[in-house]
């Protein structure tokens, strides 16, 4: 858990996969944003009713982000949206392959306003490769280190498969160094899809080693 002055991050893994889900909430006005609703809603509705406790209202899942369209990031998706009300967001060019309709097509740059005038804001960075429309969010903390949330396309030791295609891990680094790394500080929190988290001082060193062999 990061216990922040305006949110708290609360994330849960699930699954054999060790798929992380995750919940900020804004702690004035209880709006809740859940990143990735992975294969277990059990296991989510009671990370939900955890995270309720942090805020000083009642707490409502406003918008359920998918990071990307694969099946194991998804599997929970309509009983989450069916239990919550909420809207979902997803990348624009993965939208069509989740089975769940998308309300909002995210695309590079995109600012997501959770919780009207008091609450907060992510940023969708596109970065393609993972799969064509996969989105990291990003949460720029006011009072200390920025929080980004990559789904599977960076993790600690590297970027995420690309099934060996070369056109694709071009596409996915040159994303990864110019989006990320170009415009980040090394002290951002990385929160991946899967496993532990890391951060990009601990990563940026390993660039071209990356980008030498191609995953």
């Amino acid at each position: 858990m990061f216990d922040l002055k305006n949110v708290t991050i609360r994330s849960r893994s699930v699954s054999s996969m060790d798929n992380n889900v995750y919940v900020l909430t804004d702690r004035d006005t209880g709006a809740q944003v859940l990143i990735d609703a992975a294969a277990d809603f059990p296991a989510i509705r009671e990370l939900l009713s955890e995270a309720a406790a942090d805020a000083a209202v009642p707490a409502k899942v406003e918008l359920i982000v998918t990071t990307h369209s694969h099946w194991d990031h998804v599997r929970a998706l309509a009983e989450a949206v069916q239990a919550t009300g909420a809207r979902t967001a997803a990348g624009r060019e993965d939208a069509p392959d989740i089975e769940v309709p998308t309300n909002m097509l995210l695309v590079d740059g995109d600012t997501l306003h959770i919780g009207g005038p008091g609450g907060f804001e992510l940023e969708a960075i596109k970065l393609r490769g993972h799969t064509p429309g996969s989105v990291a969010l990003l949460y720029r903390d006011p009072n200390g280190p920025a929080h980004l949330f990559t789904g599977d396309s960076l993790f600690p030791g590297g970027l995420g498969n690309t099934q060996q295609d070369p056109e694709r891990f071009a596409s996915l680094y040159a994303d990864v160094v110019e989006r990320v790394f170009g415009q980040l500080p090394d002290d951002t929190i990385v929160h991946p899809g899967h496993g532990a988290g890391t951060t990009l001082g601990a990563e940026r060193p390993h660039l071209p080693e990356w980008k030498e062999r191609g995953w």
